[in-house]
């Protein structure tokens, strides 16, 4: 962090990456209001839970082509603008502008998803493990936030579930006028090393592979986890507030997860018994809210969100250990991504058919089993100590 103005652009990333996750926990704890008021049947809720994270998948090989053209800070400023467009959208228009504006947000939230990673091992190389601790903190506390303050909020606006989904643009705004300054600052051209450069062989590599898989899985079971939830939990008799306070809970847990899971990660000779931990803490605890006794739900939400929180910043870690420089970690990000996010939307989809199917949550929990076991695996693949495999080509730009 010797660069003048770091610590600044290290505060305005926080406050970035604080508005790409409420998108998610937003629309789950609204989702039963949504249902009633959109006459959504249980598949539409599944579809609208999935779309988002359907977009970060498809979306997310762009992130590395407009890096090249525009540099890393003017296309966070898009991913910005977009968020805020999308956000703001889904109180409009009924069903259309929910639709809509919730896969316009999902768009910008995939090219932020890439580009992080990318922009902290360009600029934090000696501090990537404390920087991907805070950042990925910051992200689950936005959706943590969300969780908490959505439903009391949209109370206290009469009920009006579109206005309380609307209001969260207004962190993005925040974040837009902190960030504009620099994206104005810096050089959209190739020189200065601003941009990302090309790389050759990185899907060919079974190292990247592990990682795509690792982080594909673990993301459908956390987008189970954000967008049913919530329902899973007022399925089971809480009442809306206490569902909410719960995964507001296990998500504030998983913040804790987020900050220290790097810096253990860091220090462990490689990552393979970590993710075999954290996956049988996330998925095992996940599967005894769904099946077990009430009066566990609080105490197993706070085991699932140290698994859950832990899982999801160990994937953002292995993207950068496992990458020799910032180029190879754009692309690595950008594959992991596009390929896990698209096998990431079909958990909460399939979820929301069997609730269809069945009538409630308990056929969910198979998948959930499933999920566990394959992230352990394909956590173990990804854990060992060793670069990916790639050639940055630096004489031509795409």
């Amino acid at each position: 962090m010797k660069r003048p103005g770091a610590w600044l652009t290290a505060a305005c990333l926080l406050l970035l990456a604080l508005n790409l996750r409420p998108l998610f926990p937003s629309t789950a704890i609204l989702l039963p209001e949504l249902k009633q008021a959109l006459h959504l049947s249980g598949a539409q809720a599944g579809y609208l839970t999935t779309l988002p994270v359907l977009c970060m998948g498809l979306f997310a090989p762009f992130a590395p082509r407009l890096a090249q053209r525009a540099g890393i800070e003017r296309t966070l400023a898009l991913v910005l603008a977009l968020i805020i467009a999308g956000t703001a959208l889904r109180g409009v228009l009924g069903i259309a502008g929910l639709f809509l504006g919730t896969g316009l947000a999902g768009a910008g939230i995939a090219l932020g998803n890439v580009l992080l990673p990318s922009l902290v091992k360009r600029d934090f190389p000696d501090r990537a493990a404390l920087m991907t601790g805070l950042y990925t903190m910051s992200l689950v506390g936005g959706a943590a936030l969300a969780a908490a303050v959505t439903l009391p909020l949209t109370r206290s606006l009469g009920n009006r579930w579109d206005l309380g989904l609307a209001l969260w643009a207004v962190p993005g705004l925040v974040a837009l006028a902190a960030w504009t300054p620099i994206a104005l600052r810096a050089s959209g051209r190739p020189a200065g090393g601003r941009h990302i450069l090309p790389v050759e062989g990185l899907r060919r590599d079974r190292l990247a592979l592990a990682v795509t898989l690792f982080m594909g899985l673990q993301s459908a079971l956390a987008y189970c986890v954000l967008g049913w939830m919530a329902p899973m939990l007022r399925d089971r008799g809480l009442g809306g507030t206490e569902a909410g306070l719960v995964t507001s809970m296990s998500i504030l847990v998983q913040v804790a997860a987020c900050l220290l899971t790097p810096v253990v990660a860091s220090r462990c000779r490689d990552q393979r018994g970590l993710a075999v931990l954290l996956s049988a803490s996330a998925t095992l605890a996940l599967t005894g809210m769904i099946l077990g006794p009430r009066g566990a739900i609080w105490p197993l939400a706070l085991i699932q969100g140290v698994g859950q929180g832990g899982l999801f910043a160990l994937a953002v870690m292995l993207i950068v250990l496992r990458s020799g420089d910032a180029h190879v970690a754009a692309h690595l990000s950008s594959m992991s991504q596009t390929t896990g996010y698209v096998l990431a939307a079909g958990g909460p989809l399939l979820i929301g058919v069997l609730h269809d199917w069945t009538g409630d949550f308990r056929a969910s929990t198979g998948l959930v089993a499933a999920l566990g076991l394959c992230t352990a695996l394909a956590g173990w693949a990804a854990g060992r100590n060793a670069l990916v495999r790639a050639t940055v080509v630096r004489d031509r730009v795409r």
